[in-house]
């Protein structure tokens, strides 16, 4: 007989994958272990999906009356496979732990519910009945769903829009880059001895870290990502209390692989050129300088072609400082670097790229203001001390795919196979041994800091739309109002010019050239804002960009507080030994260190930038106004002879 459930209560589904409930409807359940809290079933209409348990009871069948011992028509002659005593009831499942059944399922949806705060709920509670829409419900305090931009986060997919002919292959002929191949499938395999690089064991430079404690490693002994699976404890062990997984697994917290790494699920093979130090300087942490810092320029937009004509593209000369050996890239290898980026360090702000156009993509202003924008991302990139030096980035920078294809497709396959993602990256993290944090301390930083970048992104979307309408104005409007001046005096000139007597004829030619001083006033307001305005708003944008980044980066460290708190609550109630507690808030810290070197760099590079553009947009006003007034100086000038 089906599994069947009745829902207790109404249910409406907001995000995809879920569906919706009346009360007293009858299901068909798929399955009657929960998916951390959710069941899949068919409801009344035919929708499958998934649910909350607590919204529906299970249908029991009745118990079917037992057999005579002797009979030989009772159930267990009837269902041979059914033992003569039946089946054991099976164990409740433990609190928070998933269906390891069930994880493809969660997988699948993975990119389509929209995160909720770690700390928003406990293990085992279910939403309350009243909690409409989203079923963790907004009675519990609990952040509701944003309808804001996307933010660019670990879950980053590379746009497929129209800008550069996303449809083609990479791998293809071209006439200055060969494309790489097609993306890979996000999923990366655990480590192999016989893979490259590896041998039997680890080789020199290359060994183990792994923050497992209670839970065996595979038979491979690979590494787990951002979802691992739950392996039981032996039989017979002692009970105690462990800290509960978070019921959204679709946050930036569970997917970045921040939660498996704090629970000491991690564990993988580090190089020692993976590494990534976090130091302790005048102000607090921050990462370990660029021993070799270098910068790179972007020139020569070129218009190129392939497929005898039929696909066109903007080719771009990139010249690195430590090489000195151009390259060329499209758009679309910077959107491939930047999606390799935003998956591979989710506790680093990676500058977003300018944005993409569908028409217009050739036009020069367009070209042009890409370029720019292009040239602050990559001044962003070169100086952050960990993405400068990150393999990806210096494969983009140095390898010619048009000379060395071979090299190219092979570095490029090598970042997309990158096995220290998720969970493993917080491995390749390297803190001050001899430093501890005080967690109260930290989660005050954090909370200042995201007060800060509420107010900075608050201003900058103010100051942006003013820049914008002032420039507008500037363009059109000032340059309309001073030409109508100029004109109004070139008509008295004429006017005057009726005028015969030769003692007129200075004066008349003095007004008419102060009419045409005010015409070129008039031209000089209307190309001023790309001298002073457009720099501002195209600096704003990048700043932006980084202040999207930064939730969910705080999302994934508030996440690791909450675990701490949670262990500590267990040692307290000696629920927990504080060996165990102690690994949390250890590899809590670390995430800790990283965010706060992380911000540390965000508040460096932001007074380094806006110094320099405040300083360039005065530099250009000043400027901007000193011909102007030398415009009116040589007309004044034409009097003095009159």
């Amino acid at each position: 007989m089906a599994l069947r459930a009745r829902a207790l209560y109404d249910f409406r589904s907001e995000n995809p994958g879920e569906i919706s409930l009346r009360e007293h409807e009858v299901l068909s359940l798929c399955s009657e272990q929960d998916i951390e809290g959710w069941l899949e079933g068919v409801n009344s209409r035919g929708d499958r999906g998934l649910f909350p348990a607590s919204y529906v009871q299970v249908i029991r069948a009745p118990e079917p009356p037992s057999a005579p011992s002797g009979d030989s028509h009772g159930p267990a002659a009837r269902y041979a496979n059914v033992p003569p005593g039946g089946f054991e009831p099976l164990p409740p499942p433990a609190a928070g732990a998933s269906s390891v059944a069930a994880a493809p399922l969660a997988l699948s949806l993975a990119s389509s519910f929209k995160p909720l705060p770690s700390d928003s709920f406990q293990s085992g509670q279910p939403p309350p009945p009243a909690a409409a829409g989203f079923p963790y419900g907004a009675a519990s305090g609990a952040l509701q769903p944003s309808s804001a931009q996307p933010l660019y986060g670990s879950s980053y997919q590379p746009s497929q829009g129209s800008d550069d002919d996303w449809d083609d292959e990479w791998d293809d002929s071209s006439t200055v880059a060969d494309e790489p191949g097609v993306l890979g499938s996000g999923s990366y395999p655990d480590y192999d001895g016989s893979s490259s690089g590896g041998g039997g064991g680890c080789a020199p430079g290359r060994y183990r870290l792994s923050t497992r404690s209670d839970l065996s490693l595979g038979s491979r002994g690979g590494p787990t990502h951002a979802h691992p699976q739950h392996h039981p404890p032996p039989s017979g062990a002692k009970s105690s209390a462990t800290v509960s997984r978070n019921l959204n697994r679709f946050s930036t917290f569970v997917k970045s692989g921040g939660e498996a790494f704090v629970l000491g699920e991690a564990s993988g093979f580090v190089k020692d050129g993976d590494k990534l130090c976090v130091v302790l300087g005048p102000y607090g942490p921050e990462w370990q300088e660029n021993p070799y810092p270098f910068q790179c320029t972007i020139d020569d937009p070129t218009k190129q072609t392939k497929f005898k004509g039929m696909k066109s593209y903007i080719s771009y000369k990139l010249v690195p400082t430590h090489t000195q050996v151009p390259v060329h890239r499209r758009y679309k290898h910077f959107d491939w670097l930047y999606a390799r980026l935003a998956e591979k360090f989710p506790v680093i702000s990676v500058p977003h790229l300018p944005e993409k156009q569908a028409t217009g993509r050739f036009e020069e202003d367009f070209i042009s203001k890409r370029r720019k924008g292009l040239i602050w991302w990559m001044n962003h990139m070169a100086s952050h001390p960990v993405l400068a030096q990150c393999d990806v980035f210096q494969h983009f920078l140095t390898c010619s795919s048009s000379t060395d294809e071979k090299a190219w497709k092979q570095g490029k396959r090598k970042a997309e196979k990158d096995e220290m993602v998720g969970a493993n990256f917080f491995l390749t993290l390297s803190t001050p041994s001899a430093a501890a944090l005080d967690l109260q301390e930290v989660e005050s930083k954090i909370d200042g800091f995201k007060s800060f970048t509420k107010k900075m992104d608050d201003s900058a979307l103010q100051l942006n739309h003013t820049a914008n309408e002032f420039a507008r104005k500037q363009v059109t409007g000032f340059k309309k109002e001073y030409q109508k001046v100029g004109q109004s005096f070139r008509g008295l000139s004429q006017a005057f010019e009726l005028d015969q007597q030769a003692f007129s004829v200075g004066l008349n030619q003095a007004i008419a050239f102060t009419g045409d001083a005010y015409d070129a006033i008039g031209e000089l307001f209307a190309e001023q804002p790309r001298q002073d305005l457009d720099p501002v708003m195209d600096l704003l944008a990048l700043y932006q960009g980084h202040l999207a980044n930064f939730p969910d980066i705080i999302h994934v460290q508030k996440g690791a507080l909450t675990k701490v708190k949670e262990s500590k609550r267990h040692v307290e109630e000696g629920k927990m030994e504080v060996q165990k507690a102690d690994g949390i808030q250890d590899r809590c810290n670390t995430i800790s260190f990283a965010t706060l070197a992380e911000i540390h760099h965000f508040h460096q590079i932001r007074v380094r930038d806006f110094k320099s553009q405040m300083q360039h947009f005065l530099q250009q006003q000043i400027i901007f106004f000193q011909k102007v007034t030398q415009k009116l100086e040589e007309a004044l000038h034409k009097y003095d002879s009159v």
